[in-house]
């Protein structure tokens, strides 16, 4: 039994029982073909056959290959996932991935912007043409809610009730809620009242944002917009979409807000994904304590 010729059966699982997404699912093909092919060039055809030392080898491998070290940890969570799902489901009497350890990865802190910063980006589509209230209403929106760019652009009209304020966010077996506050709320009731309309002529047509032709927006041309619009306010920092989301959860958490809550708004699986905005906050804490407790 080869890797290859179970492998359909493993996504299966993932998705049906443990519900992943459909990147990480991308995400388990490539990183098992990848292991597939090593187990083959080495002689080794049947995933019973592979050890622990066999998975060692295979890190060490991609080790001396210069593979980074966040890359070499998702291949043993590939790994270590799909010989669950062998042990599992008795294709194995032992999972051999028990005993492999994954490298330490250093969690880089997040680009985020100050508060002036954003309201200085949120404030350049200044104009009354149908492309400035889509522009503003975008921006207003990511940041209001702290979404990705995936999920901005493939929003549709009904996932927005502008009575309650929340957007319906959605990937292939998942839905979150995100609440969204009143700048946001003028920035979507203006868009969807005096652009939207001039934009979009295809009456069918449900996505909520589109380009100036009607069509859905790429990431490439948001991504576009966001380098426009941050030169237009000053800001130096290479910033990017994402920078808008991890500015949402930094500034929510700086704020107060639970960890829990902010989870679930960002749609992370595991805490630990958000508890970088809580360090932050702390180090920041740390050093308004420094810098002005006088027995500091």
């Amino acid at each position: 039994m080869t890797v290859e010729s179970i492998l359909d059966e493993f996504i299966s699982y993932m998705g049906e029982v443990k519900k992943t997404s459909s990147n990480t699912e991308m995400s388990y093909k490539r990183d098992l073909h990848k292991f597939s092919a090593y187990l083959l060039a080495h002689g080794i055809d049947d995933v019973t056959d592979v050890t622990l030392t066999t998975l060692q080898g295979y890190v060490l491998d991609m080790e001396k290959n210069h593979f980074a070290a966040a890359t070499v940890s998702r291949n043993i969570a590939s790994i270590k996932a799909f010989y669950h799902f062998l042990f599992r489901n008795h294709y194995i009497q032992d999972d051999p991935s028990d005993g492999l350890k994954a490298p330490h990865i250093e969690k880089k802190i997040p680009e985020i912007l100050t508060t002036d910063e954003v309201n200085r980006l949120l404030d350049q589509p200044r104009g009354s043409a149908p492309k400035d209230l889509r522009d503003r209403a975008m921006l207003e929106l990511l940041y209001a809610t702290g979404i990705r760019v995936s999920e901005l652009i493939n929003l549709k009209v009904t996932d927005v009730n502008l009575q309650v304020c929340y957007i319906m966010c959605r990937d292939a077996r998942k839905e979150r809620v995100i609440p969204f506050g009143a700048p946001a709320k003028r920035a979507l009731t203006d868009y969807l009242k005096n652009a939207r309309p001039v934009m979009v002529a295809d009456q069918d047509c449900d996505v909520l944002f589109t380009n100036c032709s009607g069509q859905p927006m790429s990431r490439q041309g948001f991504w576009k917009l966001v380098k426009y619009y941050a030169k237009k306010a000053g800001i130096t920092s290479d910033i990017t979409p994402h920078t808008l989301r991890h500015s949402f959860a930094a500034h929510l958490v700086e704020n107060g807000a639970d960890l829990r809550s902010v989870q679930e708004m960002l749609g992370h699986s595991d805490i630990s994904t958000t508890q970088v905005y809580a360090n932050m906050s702390q180090n920041k804490l740390r050093e308004v304590y420094a810098k002005n407790f006088p027995r500091g």
